[in-house]
């Protein structure tokens, strides 16, 4: 019997893990590098150790630091969550060896799919259909391997998941970069460069079946989940059942699931992962030897908690009737929160969560990993949290969702809630014809068009009357004024926002308003610091404002937005020089390709920066000489800081 869990891991995992363990009666510990000493899951554990340092290879990825801290506090068991030290057989060796209970499959059964390659290789032998592949060594002749496979093909890395290492080649002239490039994800991020090539299918759906395995040598199929919509490889849109699949197809994905878990002796949770194409042919691609971070929307269909079976199964359970005779009731749609900047590509944002409120609708559940004042830095995956819907019909849930999204309040980084809810009111998702190119056919959503209007005007007009309102607040003398109140008729009040130049007046005849010089037809009702109620163009609406240094964040039913105040009179020593090379984001400086005096073209690489294991390079912006050169190899770099600049 377990009786107190170390949670290896961090964020909305450790949290949703540990909520189960209390529920079970199971004391928890958490471990915590630097950056997390005040995350929420920490406060949540009933002990914790500190993980010294902040990057993961330092804290997270080091086993016997978590071996350490469990022998420490007399803690019997170790749950791993998903990514980090989840499906490494070495640790789960170790933990068998400290006395540990290991959450989760065997060491050998990791083991077996540790590598994708000797996986496709022991599925093929269980009958399960796989994609032609070929692994790529030192010595390996690239072009004759991905002639004999057939271009397109797909550079992955060999140990990991999670869209890193992954890079798509269409000819000859890019394989030789991608490889070098994935391989350097691949190493930052799991410790191993080793990549493969496979034959890459385009456009495919990715239909995943959730896998249930006792010790007693039961595995059982929970049906499959639709996990198609991705940018970079990684999912962000996840949903069971498929819309796809009907009871045919789900019965021969579920008989390949199966086949694959007895195939390596499963025990505990996992996920076999397969490609679809547009005849319903399906291909193997993995096994995940751990929870994934989609399990929610299987617990929703099923009614089963998937935590709380890999605890029981860990302490030697069968598997109860309940999931032997599963079934599926309604449908569920997942999404996941990330802090991002869309149009500029997926960039990772950072900075502090001044605000996270997600409305608690009926069927909605949170699974988070943040709350008011949390910081999200460049060191982990960018993920703030899950938000799952269930309903009856999927049309049901993914109205709910929207709904749930568009009214959170999300204040302090930039999200990618815009691209979910686009997504999710969109026809072709709502038609259920959604594959891995499901982003690139619908640009207006990554590029936010969509959500664009002229309410924004009306939010900037919100803005600054809750502006004049907290103003008129404090103000010391004549506090009883009404705002911007004149002897005689005067210029109107100005307040301008990037973008956004607001101007109004408070006359004896009225209220008028313009924004950017146009006129608005608008009634104030009502105008306080932190609310505002406005009627424009004859449409009433209520606007919740929440002011934070120089930046107003103001949410509506039209929207959200965060205004950053334009000062009077600018500082000259902020404006960048012609030419500078702006960081996109925070990170650190894997590689400078460039010297002062050399002689550019556009496009040219000339930074390298990486954050939250993704890299992304600087280019320049224009034909021309390298003036300056700022940063170095192993910099660490903020966003909007000058890396060189280009004459």
């Amino acid at each position: 019997m377990i009786r107190k869990l170390l949670v290896a891991n961090r964020g909305e995992i450790a949290a949703r893990v540990m909520r189960t363990a209390h529920d079970l009666g199971i004391g928890t510990l958490a471990v915590y590098s630097d950056p997390d000493a005040d995350a929420p899951f920490v406060r949540l554990a009933d002990e914790a150790v500190r993980l010294p340092g902040a990057a993961p290879s330092d804290t997270y990825l080091r086993g016997d630091l978590v071996i350490a801290a469990a022998r420490a506090t007399g803690a019997d068991a170790v749950h791993p969550g998903y990514g980090f030290l989840s499906e490494n057989a070495g640790f789960a060796r170790d933990c068998a060896a400290a006395g540990l209970t290991f959450v989760g499959p065997t060491p050998e059964a990791i083991a077996s799919m540790g590598s994708k390659l000797e996986a496709k290789a022991l599925m093929e032998s269980a009958g399960v259909p796989v994609l032609p592949g070929a692994t790529v060594g030192p010595e390996s002749d690239l072009g004759a391997l991905a002639a004999e496979i057939g271009y397109p093909v797909l550079v992955k890395a060999a140990f990991g998941g999670g869209g890193r290492g992954m890079r798509v080649v269409h000819t000859p002239a890019e394989l030789g970069a991608a490889v070098d490039g994935a391989r350097r994800e691949a190493a930052s991020a799991f410790g191993d460069g080793t990549v493969f090539l496979e034959r890459f299918v385009v456009d495919p759906r990715h239909v995943e079946v959730q896998i249930l395995g006792d010790t007693h040598g039961e595995v059982v199929s929970l049906f499959e989940r639709e996990c198609s919509i991705q940018r970079r490889y990684q999912k962000i849109v996840e949903e069971a059942p498929s819309p796809a699949v009907d009871p045919a197809l789900r019965a021969e994905l579920g008989a390949a699931a199966v086949a694959a878990g007895k195939a390596i002796g499963y025990t505990g949770a996992g996920t076999v992962e397969f490609v679809m194409d547009q005849r319903g042919e399906f291909f193997f691609l993995e096994v995940n030897t751990r929870l994934q971070v989609e399990h929610p929307v299987t617990e929703l269909v099923t009614g089963l908690d998937l935590v709380a079976l890999q605890l029981r199964v860990a302490e030697g359970e069968p598997l109860p009737a309940s999931v032997t005779r599963a079934a599926i009731d309604g449908h569920a749609i997942e999404v996941r929160l990330y802090a991002e900047d869309v149009p500029a590509g997926f960039l990772p944002a950072t900075g502090t969560l001044h605000r996270v409120r997600i409305p608690e609708l009926p069927g909605v559940r949170v699974d988070s990993g943040v709350a008011d004042g949390s910081v999200v830095g460049p060191h982990y995956d960018p993920m703030l949290a899950k938000v799952i819907a269930h309903g009856r019909t999927r049309a049901e849930a993914a109205r709910t969702l929207a709904r749930a999204l568009q009214q959170a309040q999300l204040h302090g980084v930039t999200t990618n809630r815009d691209l979910l809810v686009g997504i999710l009111r969109e026809e072709e998702f709502l038609a259920g014809r959604t594959d891995t190119g499901y982003l690139t056919r619908h640009a207006e959503l990554v590029s936010g068009k969509w959500c664009s209007g002229t309410t924004s005007h009306a939010r900037a007009l919100a803005a600054a009357l809750a502006a004049q309102a907290a103003d008129r607040a404090s103000a010391r003398v004549l506090g009883g004024l009404p705002s911007g109140w004149r002897n005689v008729g005067g210029l109107p009040q100005r307040r301008s926002y990037e973008g956004f130049d607001v101007s109004y007046s408070f006359r004896r005849d009225g209220f008028t308003a313009s924004v950017n010089g146009e006129p608005l037809e608008v009634r104030v009702l009502a105008a306080s610091p932190t609310d505002v109620d406005l009627e424009v163009g004859g449409v009433r609406r209520h606007y919740a404002v929440h002011a934070v240094a120089d930046t107003t964040f103001v949410d509506g039913p039209d929207g959200s937005v965060a205004l950053v105040e334009v000062p009077r009179f600018a500082d000259p020593d902020a404006v960048a020089h012609a030419g500078s090379l702006l960081a996109p984001m925070p990170g650190g400086v894997v590689r400078v390709l460039a010297t002062e005096g050399d002689a550019v073209t556009a496009g040219q690489p000339l930074v390298v920066l990486e954050a939250m294991k993704m890299e992304h390079t600087v280019t320049a912006p224009v034909d021309g000489t390298v003036a300056e050169v700022r940063v170095a190899q192993g910099d660490q770099v903020e966003t909007r800081q000058v890396l060189a600049v280009v004459e």
